[in-house]
């Protein structure tokens, strides 16, 4: 199995789009109404908003590719493209996903690493990042990494607000 990271660049936006769709919606189907997955993916995976993103310098996007076909994908933020004020000194992960027949085979654990590397070539003190609080594989495998729950904000699923925690590490 050959695995590789690479940076995206505006030239992947059409591939951003799709695999953001299909991770998001593979995560998330089974556990919020049709109509509510359907409102939040046009808002947050349309064309505009991906090419918006992935010029903001603050943001970068990474694929992960097994055997040359994209597994799944990292989005980590800085500075004001962060979600939430968490200073200067912190580095955001907003978006790890991976596809489903790729996950158990440790791509995730790979796509941490790299923005814990992206996190200590900008001298960072703290990387963090918000999880679904139903999420319990994602909050068990964080933990497992050493994040440790700091607070909550919330996400709106189309309009239904939900509850995100927010884990953080000290680097």
């Amino acid at each position: 199995m050959t695995i590789v990271i690479r940076k995206c660049s505006i030239d992947d936006l059409q591939e951003l789009q799709k695999v953001s769709i299909e991770t998001f919606t593979e995560t998330f189907k089974e556990h919020n109404s049709p109509d509510q997955l359907e409102s939040y993916l046009k808002r947050a995976y349309q064309i505009n908003q991906l090419k918006t993103e992935l010029d903001n310098q603050f943001s970068q996007f990474y694929f992960i590719y097994c055997d040359h076909e994209i597994a799944g994908y990292l989005k980590v933020n800085v500075q004001d493209a962060q979600t939430e004020n968490m200073g200067a000194e912190s580095l955001e992960v907003e978006r790890i996903y991976i596809k489903k027949k790729f996950q158990k085979a440790g791509l995730g654990k790979q796509l941490l690493n790299q923005a814990l590397e992206i996190a200590s070539n900008q001298n960072k003190e703290k990387i963090w990042l918000g999880v679904w609080e139903e999420n319990k594989n994602a909050i068990g495998f964080y933990k497992k990494k050493g994040f440790v729950i700091a607070g909550s904000h919330s996400f709106f699923m189309g309009d239904e607000e939900q509850t995100d925690l927010i884990m953080v590490k000290d680097l």
